[in-house]
């Protein structure tokens, strides 16, 4: 009974890390408001792009990359939680994957893409975070915006990818719901020859989850 305690009070003091793994095995072209209250509707999930060599579903390099940071996050002390980990079918869409996040209280919502470009020359690596909007994300937005900038410092670094910056988003569904601070890392992408064979490869995988988690241990803490 007493080891069951220590077990349940180490758990409650750690921070919580919701990682989310971009899409799913299948687009879900169904509607969500793009914000709490908002008439603006979008698809809930379009699916993603795929390796221009490999032919890679987004999904599947989303997910091999997020296991490996979540496998790094409970190694150093964090509580994880996923919000998928399989391809399990119809994406949920992202109202449900902020969502998750809310109901977690996490210290920090990443979520993880691969990007994608009819320029197959495009390359590099970059972090979105919320836009300004007052009343979806003006209480989010200042440490969201601190954890862009940690992350894609630390990712770039690991990746020696090329640095396409931090990005506000205003357009991003997940973004507008979520109560927490949220960043959507774009990995790199799977639309350039280069990268979409970098991405497949555990190596790099690897790189890119040590990168990331450095990037949210320089922002939250595994204890709170």
């Amino acid at each position: 009974m007493i080891a069951a305690a220590a077990a349940a009070v180490a758990i409650a003091s750690c921070n919580r890390i919701v990682i989310d793994p971009g899409h799913d095995a299948r687009a879900n072209l169904a509607t969500e408001p793009i914000g709490p209250g908002s008439r603006t509707r979008k698809i809930k999930d379009g699916g993603g792009t795929r390796g221009v060599v490999t032919g890679t579903p987004e999904s599947v390099v989303n997910l091999k990359v997020s296991l490996r940071v979540r496998r790094l996050l409970v190694r150093d002390g964090y509580c994880v939680t996923m919000t998928r980990t399989r391809e399990t079918g119809v994406s949920m869409g992202n109202v449900a994957r902020a969502r998750i996040a809310n109901r977690a209280h996490a210290g920090l919502f990443v979520r993880l893409h691969a990007d994608g470009s009819t320029d197959r020359s495009r390359h590099g690596t970059s972090v979105l975070y919320p836009a300004f909007h007052r009343g979806w994300t003006d209480d989010v937005l200042p440490a969201s915006r601190i954890a862009a900038g940690r992350i894609q410092r630390r990712l770039v670094r690991s990746l020696h990818s090329r640095d396409l910056g931090t990005v506000a988003r205003s357009d991003i569904t997940g973004f507008n719901w979520s109560n927490v601070p949220v960043v959507l890392a774009e990995v790199g992408f799977l639309t350039n020859p280069r990268e979409d064979r970098l991405l497949n490869s555990a190596s790099y995988q690897q790189r890119a989850a040590r990168g990331l988690e450095r990037g949210i241990r320089a922002f939250v803490r595994p204890r709170g």
